[in-house]
């Protein structure tokens, strides 16, 4: 059983103990009750409320009610309680008789006030529970008006009672929460209870204070009641929590960015080392192959043209091998965040070998020991982070001149189909009282100035972030051990096989826009069997486009002097809107913010450099065929 019809809510907020039953029989206390004597509604429903009531009061209980039960009237009286911790508190009991949703007589409803021992006892009504409580209690009008406010509202507000009841309710308001206010008074004016319902009203200061409600409706009497608890330092608090979420979110973007350029520091030299060597071939092939063009070798044309073709597979061996460093670095050191998306580890695992080769093979031999393994979900730049990491950390543990050194790498797959990648080296290894903190932040075994003290720390927080682990073991004398493991991508359907472009129709008509003149040439070389038309500034190409030529589509570098890609798409929109859709960016990878916030709103190809032939002649294909489709 219920209290009094819907002034359950009501009474359930009030902080002074409420009892409700027939005889010695109790059906409801509420939350007060429950708080000051330490009993669950449980223990305290049907007779088992007595054993809070003094056993010398027992019997004057019993007869008191039982007597007004019959006569079906209240009563007011004192007697003991006992309390949660065990004490006896002397409480006066007001009494009244109530009914039930039938409008039958079903019992009494009691109030029973703290009067202290050896207190005066004052007489309480209903009043004095209205005006003693600590929260908002009002009585509002389905005409949006309040009608009665008790003391709290002052306390919170500023607002007299009649300041408060001299306008709508709505003026209070928050102009953000009118409209989830407008529902509730809805709901309640169709006599349903409503709660909890968060919302501000503003105090006498101008400020705002959060209010938490419970209300409920009484149709036939046109009235509200309600009870608004003061949430603001709550909220505030979750706020504050919220902004400390924040920050510690952007100081780990930070810290991740910082460790991969400290990374990027040790490897340059490395890298610089790395693309020398490509470099030194491909500078002497190139020089041989001019030679023998130019008939200084002194071999026969058919030995000049074997030897040329050699020559060229060596060079283009050496620029696939700086491209895949570039690429590598690029992608690296860029700051954004990705989406965890499936990817192979392998070719990380390569790409990251490739990075810090010259940092392992002056101190070690590498070996590589790879099984099969799941593809993982995760975020590849961020993974290749941990991977460089280890691998600088395995070869610095080495010491130099040390024979028989080896950083081995291992991959597989455990009992639980999990990807397994292990990094082993035969260096120093980690005290056995280090071990405990080696994933602490700023905590490092190397020398000062050696280490920032934060890779471990970030490698981990990325593979726990991934839903991954990371664990080390290590024998001081012998090496160490870093093992990481990555949860299995769900398995997906194979993709259908792309078409493959049929070859253009046509010959095409090609225009290349880039300060580098080299690009240009390259360009028309590579679409030999197009016209191919190449200016080094944005100005030629609308002046050609001025004079009436039209392109099936325009190749354009994005940082240019005098006028950017940008600005010279934006010129094409402006004034040849059928070209500005033909337009190819083209890119080294260098990015300013803005013009990274510019291409990612458009639909227009972009063409990395290096590229390969492939890729020029398949967006010339596709653009003719658009064309001829159109």
């Amino acid at each position: 059983m219920s209290p009094v019809n819907r002034e359950y809510t009501l009474i359930e907020q009030l902080p002074i103990p409420i009892w409700q039953g027939t005889a010695a029989r109790c059906d409801y206390v509420n939350a007060a009750w429950r708080a000051f004597s330490g009993q669950t509604p449980e223990q305290a429903l049907g007779e088992g409320w007595q054993q809070a009531l003094h056993p010398d009061d027992a019997g004057r209980w019993r007869e008191t009610l039982g007597k007004h039960l019959a006569q079906r009237e209240g009563f007011e009286q004192s007697y003991r309680l006992r309390r949660g911790d065990g004490s006896w508190c002397h409480m006066r009991v007001r009494a009244a008789p109530y009914q039930g949703e039938d409008g039958v007589f079903a019992g009494v409803i009691a109030a029973w006030l703290d009067i202290r021992e050896g207190g005066a006892v004052d007489q309480v009504s209903a009043d004095d529970f209205f005006e003693m409580s600590r929260d908002n209690v009002c009585v509002a009008g389905f005409d949006g008006y309040l009608k009665r406010v008790n003391a709290s509202w002052t306390r919170t507000l500023g607002w007299t009672p009649e300041e408060l009841m001299a306008r709508p309710v709505m003026e209070l308001v928050h102009p953000d929460d009118r409209a989830a206010v407008l529902a509730a008074r809805l709901h309640l004016h169709h006599g349903n209870d409503m709660g909890p319902l968060v919302n501000r009203y503003r105090a006498k200061d101008g400020s705002y204070r959060w209010f938490e409600w419970r209300s409920v409706g009484r149709v036939e009497r046109g009235l509200v009641y309600a009870v608004a608890r003061d949430i603001t330092e709550r909220k505030d608090t979750e706020e504050r929590l919220r902004e400390a979420d924040a920050r510690s979110a952007a100081l780990q973007r930070q810290l991740l960015f910082a460790d991969r350029m400290a990374s990027m520091g040790t490897l340059a030299a490395g890298v610089a080392h790395e693309i020398n060597n490509p470099l030194a071939y491909i500078t002497a092939n190139i020089t041989m192959m001019l030679e023998n063009l130019q008939g200084e070798t002194g071999d026969s044309p058919e030995g000049r043209m074997a030897a040329l073709r050699e020559m060229a597979l060596d060079v283009r061996d050496g620029t696939e091998r700086i491209r895949r460093i570039v690429d590598g670095l690029r992608t690296f050191s860029r700051p954004e965040e990705e989406q965890q998306d499936r990817v192979d580890v392998l070719p990380l695992l390569e790409k990251s070998i490739a990075m810090t080769f010259n940092e392992i093979r002056h101190r070690a031999r590498l070996v590589r020991d790879f099984g099969p393994m799941p593809p993982v979900r995760g975020e590849r730049t961020r993974l290749e982070q941990v991977f460089v990491n280890l691998l600088v950390n395995a070869a610095q543990a080495i010491p130099d001149g040390e024979a028989d050194a080896e950083i081995r790498i291992s991959t597989g797959t455990d009992e639980q189909g999990r990807a397994v990648i292990a990094v082993r080296d035969t260096g120093v290894g980690i005290p056995p009282a280090a071990i405990g903190r080696i994933f602490d932040p700023f905590f490092t075994t190397k020398s000062v100035g050696a280490g920032t003290g934060l890779g471990l720390y970030i490698c981990h927080n990325i593979l726990t972030a991934m839903g991954g682990e990371i664990s080390v073991a290590s024998e001081p004398g012998h090496g160490s051990t870093f093992r990481v493991t990555l949860r299995a991508a769900a398995a997906l359907q194979p993709e259908p096989t792309a078409p493959q472009t049929p070859p253009a129709t046509r010959r095409a008509m090609v225009l290349v826009v880039d300060d580098e003149i080299f690009i240009g040439q390259a360009l028309r070389r590579i679409l030999r069997e197009h016209d191919v038309t190449a200016v080094t500034t944005a100005p030629e190409a609308l002046a050609l486009l001025e004079q009436g030529r039209r392109f099936d589509v325009i190749f354009s570098d994005i940082m240019m002097p005098e006028m950017s890609g940008m600005a010279f798409y934006q010129e094409l929109s402006r004034r040849f809107p059928e070209a500005a859709a033909d337009l190819v960016f083209m890119s080294g990878g260098t990015f300013t913010d803005g013009a990274s916030a510019f291409l990612e709103h458009l639909p227009n190809d972009l063409l990395p450099k290096p590229f390969t032939t492939g890729q020029v002649r398949e967006i010339v294909t596709r653009h003719v065929l658009r064309r001829e489709a159109g």
